[in-house]
Parts: C-alpha cells; sequence; structure tokens
C-alpha cells in the first residue's frame, strides 16, 4: 500500500478527517492494514490490546457472552466504526469480542500513534468522546428494550435499527437477517423470534425478497 493510499484512507475515516496534512502523514507512516476472515477474532473479551482497529470495508459484530456461554450480539460495526479505544484510554481489558462477519478490511494503529494524534487535535479528541457517548446511548437504549419491551417490540427495534432507506424512500434490510442473529440481539430464543418474525411477515410488517433483503413497513414501528 502506497504512502499516499494510506493517507486518503484515512481521510475518509470520520475519526481521523479533521488532522492536518502533517499530522496525516505522521499517522499514515504508523498504520497498517489488515484483513479478517468470516468468523475470525479481532478483539477478545477480557483481552488487552494496545491497537484501534477502524473498519474500511465489511461488517464486524461486537459480542458478549454470559457466564453460561450464550451469546449476545450488542452491535454492528460497519465502514468507518472503530474499536479497541476504550482500552487504549483506560488500559483495561475488552469489554466484548469483536469478530468479523464478513471478510473485513481493518486500519490498525498502535496506542502510541494513537495518543500522538490526539495531542493538540482537539476535533479528533471530541470525535473519540462522541464516540464513545453514542456507544454509551446505544447500550442504555439495548437495556431499556429488554427491560421493558416485550420480544415482539425488541424485533420490530432491532429490524428498524438494521433498516435503510432505499432511493425509493423504502425503508431496506439490504443483507439477509438471520433469525439465529436477531434472537442474540434481543435476548429471546430463536424459535420465539422465528415464530415473531412469521407472524410480522403474515401481518404485513415485513416483507422478505427472493434476493435475500426484508422490505421494512412504516408501520412495524407502532410495535415499539
Amino acid at each position: 500500500m502506497s504512502m499516499l493510499s494510506n493517507i486518503e484512507l484515512l481521510l475518509r475515516v470520520p475519526l481521523f478527517s479533521s488532522m492536518t496534512s502533517e499530522q496525516a502523514d505522521v499517522v499514515a507512516k504508523a498504520v497498517t492494514k489488515r484483513r479478517f476472515k468470516r468468523g475470525e477474532v479481532i478483539v477478545e473479551q477480557g483481552l488487552k490490546s494496545d491497537t484501534l482497529f477502524i473498519v474500511l470495508s465489511g461488517r464486524a459484530r461486537v459480542l458478549t457472552t454470559d457466564g453460561r456461554g450464550r451469546e449476545v450480539i450488542l452491535a454492528t460495526l460497519q465502514m468507518g466504526d472503530y474499536v479497541g479505544e476504550m482500552s487504549l484510554i483506560d488500559h483495561e481489558p475488552h469489554s466484548a469480542t469483536v469478530q468479523a462477519d464478513a471478510l473485513t478490511d481493518c486500519l490498525v494503529l498502535g496506542r502510541a500513534e494513537f495518543e500522538h494524534c490526539l495531542e493538540g487535535n482537539t476535533a479528533m479528541a471530541r470525535a473519540v468522546m462522541t464516540g464513545l457517548v453514542k456507544r454509551l446511548r446505544r447500550a442504555d437504549q439495548k437495556i431499556e428494550s429488554l427491560a421493558l419491551m416485550d420480544v415482539y417490540g425488541r424485533v420490530a427495534h432491532v429490524l428498524l435499527e438494521s433498516a435503510a432507506h432505499d432511493v425509493n424512500g423504502q425503508m431496506v434490510i439490504r443483507d439477509k437477517i438471520s433469525r439465529q442473529d436477531v434472537a442474540k440481539m434481543v435476548g429471546a430464543s430463536r424459535e420465539m423470534v422465528s415464530r415473531v418474525m412469521k407472524d410480522l411477515e403474515e401481518r404485513g410488517y415485513i416483507v422478505s425478497q427472493d434476493n435475500g433483503s426484508t422490505h421494512i413497513q412504516s408501520v412495524l414501528g407502532s410495535l415499539i
């Protein structure tokens, strides 16, 4: 990878977009690129690392495991998202595992280079704080949904969060979403989620397409 392409990749990431050309040059000399295969662990819960990983392409899931070995999917990371900054800041082990859900390319930055980026760059420091606040708010929302919503509401919440508007304004989940993954997101059994999803389809709240995508009707929000 050339130095120029390193800088171009960095400036495409919102976290680094505020860097001056001099700062970008310093980081570009230190950053490396790493590819993770589907299922490969990027960071592991309970272990320490001195590395920031920024997703360039692909998709990764944030997982935690309870005492009985049950997995819960906390979030999905996509292009521009990053992981590892909490451990870089507080020197504590990772609170969750991040696993590639598809072939995923990441930029990799060490602790010293990360701290160097923050020095004198208030915009980047603010971006890191904003990212941490967003993550905390998402965690609060998940706790609230688990505590206050029934399974229908929790499934509806996950589907709406996973959807995006297409060119026609239709809410669509482009990638096929498995019942097992939804179950891990909402804290319910796969069988229960399958029954809920089937009922939502029969009632016209969601429409599965032959290409694996799912169209979401706006009335789904009434279940939350």
